[in-house]
């Protein structure tokens, strides 16, 4: 009998044990994070301002996904420039995910996700203001293992509007993932830092 397993109540175990996905214990696999990193113009800094401080403004009371993506994600995904050719936004994708034995299916749906032509680029999980953005890595990882084509390095990015981490997952003989550090608005320039790295994640996809 097969079972179906919500992707929210994954863990990264479990993508793991049914899908042998498997960790890079390596800091130079995953360098789009961390260096070439374009500068910011003086006036995306000052959209940055405005996108923290309307964050700020609305984290006082509660936060749903849907407020998270309106407020900080759709502003960043604009900023970066995937809205724009050669690139085309999807949400609410519906995906599935079958283990090798068939036995298990993963069910799901992906707040956001970029492509470009017909590959799957980029993979983007909201959660809710407030929640860890730990459970939201393996939901994350498993839409991307889900990708039907999966012949480049496809990337990723959970966020829950104050707090920002990425994702690169390479499909080999195995599947192999690494995960960044996490960024946070609250903290001096990182929201900076989470634009850069998007602004930079375009022009490397772009280039393949």
């Amino acid at each position: 009998m097969v079972q179906t397993i919500p992707a929210e109540k994954l863990t990264l175990y479990d993508l793991e044990k049914q899908f042998g996905l498997q960790p890079v214990d390596n800091s130079q696999w995953f360098l789009e994070w961390q260096t070439d990193l374009p500068k910011l113009t003086e006036r995306e800094q000052e959209q940055l301002d405005r996108v923290k401080a309307n964050y700020l403004h609305l984290s006082t009371r509660p936060m749903l996904e849907e407020t998270v993506k309106m407020v900080v994600v759709a502003p960043l995904l604009d900023l970066a420039g995937f809205y724009q050719a050669p690139f085309f936004t999807v949400t609410e994708k519906s995906v599935k995910l079958s283990a090798k034995d068939e036995q298990i299916t993963i069910r799901g749906k992906i707040d956001v996700l970029v492509v470009q032509e017909q590959f799957w680029i980029l993979v983007i999980e909201s959660k809710q203001s407030g929640l860890s953005l730990e459970p939201g890595i393996p939901q994350a990882l498993a839409y991307m293992l889900a990708n039907p084509q999966p012949v480049k390095p496809l990337y990723g990015m959970v966020s829950n509007g104050s707090n920002f981490i990425f994702l690169k997952l390479v499909h080999q003989n195995v599947p192999n993932y690494a995960i960044s550090d996490e960024f946070t608005l609250r903290r001096g320039n990182d929201l900076c830092s989470v634009l850069q790295v998007l602004k930079h994640l375009a022009e490397v996809i772009a280039k393949q």
